[in-house]
């Protein structure tokens, strides 16, 4: 009987769906089938076009882009820059040329507590959570940061919250209260971010901070980026209304915007930061630092106990940390971009990586250095550059015990920068760098840092088009000649940890300078 069953169902299913053919073909449909439910174009299938709609246009891995940067400047001096972006959300903010390096005159550590202070109390809002709670209608987020010779101010929001945004930030930068509660709070902010930079078990920053102040003695970017200790206590309205009074002025800052309207943006810049009287009362500057930085080498050492920084129960191996350093050049010169390649072929890292492509595994600091000796922690090459002024160095750490042996490696690094570059070698880097710099300029955040801080420091903007074009022009011989024209300078070195089997100073210079790319042997009756 169960046979039968289905012997007669698969009858009626074949005969079911003959009958529907048949009365498909008597109606004068298509013997094929549908491809879509809807019926708005009936018998086109999807691998056609439909009739009507426009030709999509789609980008080319080769296109350059089709709009630039537009740049306007307003009667007090203020630069308005934007570029436009797909999207819902933009990102605004203001850059002013300020920072530690402008702090000669004054309490070492202001633009470190300006930082703290940002988004505080202004005339408008009566609290940083006001400004919060302002913001979170547009869907947006705040944050200030401070370099050596920038200060930035930058809010990402809805587009259409534009206008408030804008008022904001220059209520923010313009009119901020800077009550005796806030300043107290800042420094308490100051203090723990000290205590944290001389406990975390990652000592690059610190370093970094050693190898300017050792490179560029008591000037310019030498000076503290942090707080020192001593200045905290002493830091108030008063003193923090001196430096803003000189270099918070429109002449000196950029409203920047990606992912807005220029117009609109202009709009909104003559609207609330156009003939505003600030806080500190006056607009114009009186005693303004325009010191070029000056590089002089020299040796930063700090003698500390790095056995206990592990934060963990696994023990962490104690380290002695150096970092050498070259000057190089600032980032308005044409030997920039061959700096940039140079610092992407030496590239580097820890001595442990999971590998996968991108992670430089095959620069000079991995295949020279770092799988040839397997004592040796970490290799880094870095590049610090300025608008007057650069530095390359590189940071090393090993045992204690084999410091001599890894300042000698690093200095032969560096000393064969001058030498031969294979061509292969010279173009992993400059695909690298370039790749580095297309996948960087896809957030919205890292383009509007670009825009700004090309802007401030030269009223335009390379596009990343033109960039890459100049680092594709980059040959062998500008590697060596940029790099012959570094080593002839003194070099600055930080050493941080047990510093027992340091090389004197001396020492490596005489090593950078000579030949044999060997330190200068010492003899001891007893070790």
């Amino acid at each position: 009987m169960a046979a039968m069953a289905l012997a007669a169902a698969r009858l009626l299913l074949v005969r079911g769906s003959g009958s529907w053919r048949r009365s498909r073909l008597r109606s004068g449909a298509p013997a094929h089938r549908c491809f879509s439910s809807g019926g708005a174009y009936p018998g086109t299938p999807l691998s056609s076009p439909f009739p009507g709609v426009p030709q999509p246009v789609f980008a080319t891995a080769g296109g350059q882009e089709k709009f630039e940067t537009k740049v306007t400047t307003l009667d007090n001096g203020l630069r308005v820059a934007s570029q436009n972006k797909f999207g819902q959300f933009c990102t605004v903010g203001i850059l002013i040329n300020s920072g530690s390096r402008y702090e000669a005159k004054y309490l070492n550590g202001i633009a470190h507590f300006l930082e703290k202070l940002a988004f505080s109390s202004t005339d408008r809002f009566d609290s940083k959570d006001e400004i919060l709670l302002t913001l979170e209608k547009h869907g947006g987020i705040c944050d200030c940061q401070t370099s050596r010779d920038t200060t930035m101010y930058a809010v990402s929001a809805d587009s259409k919250g534009l206008d408030t945004v804008v008022g904001l930030l220059a209520d923010v930068v313009l009119h901020p209260r800077l009550t005796d509660e806030e300043i107290e709070m800042a420094r308490m902010a100051v203090q723990f971010e000290l205590e944290d930079l001389n406990m975390r078990p990652d000592p690059e920053p610190l370093l970094t901070e050693m190898i300017h102040e050792a490179a560029y003695r008591e000037n310019t970017v030498g000076l503290h980026r942090f707080c020192p200790t001593e200045n905290i206590a002493k830091m108030d309205r008063e003193v923090l209304h001196s430096y803003l009074r000189n270099y918070y002025t429109p002449d000196r800052m950029v409203l920047a915007g990606v992912g807005v309207e220029h117009e609109h943006l202009v709009e909104c810049a003559r609207k609330y930061l156009l003939g505003t009287q600030p806080a500190w009362g006056c607009e114009k500057a009186v005693d303004v630092d325009r010191s070029v930085a000056q590089y002089t080498g020299g040796v930063v050492k700090l003698e500390r106990d790095m056995s206990n920084v592990s934060l963990g129960p696994a023990p962490f191996p104690e380290l002695t940390h150096i970092m050498i350093g070259l000057e190089s050049c600032s980032f308005l010169e044409d030997d920039f971009i061959p700096f940039a390649v140079l610092n992407m072929m030496m590239g580097g890292g820890g001595s442990f990586s999971a590998g996968g492509p991108g992670k430089g595994m095959f620069t000079r600091l991995y295949l020279h250095v770092l799988n040839r000796h397997h004592w040796m922690y970490n290799a880094t090459s870095y590049h610090h550059s300025y608008e007057d002024t650069g530095l390359l160095c590189v940071h090393a750490s090993a045992d204690p015990r084999q410091v001599r042996e890894m300042v000698e490696i690093i200095t032969k690094e560096f000393i064969l920068m001058a030498g031969s570059v294979d061509v292969v070698e010279l173009e992993r880097a400059k695909t690298q760098l370039m790749s580095m710099l297309m996948m960087n300029l896809e957030s919205r955040p890292v383009i509007f840092e670009d825009v700004g801080r090309q802007v401030l420091a030269t009223r335009s903007r390379k596009l990343p088009h033109e960039l890459c074009a100049l680092i594709r022009s980059v040959k062998p011989e500008d590697i060596r000649r940029v790099a012959s024209q570094m080593l002839r300078r003194k070099p600055a070195v930080a050493a941080l940890g047990d510093l027992s089997n340091l090389p004197a100073y001396e020492h490596i210079q005489a090593a950078l300078a000579s030949g044999d790319r060997r330190l200068p042997r010492t003899y001891r009756l007893f070790r």
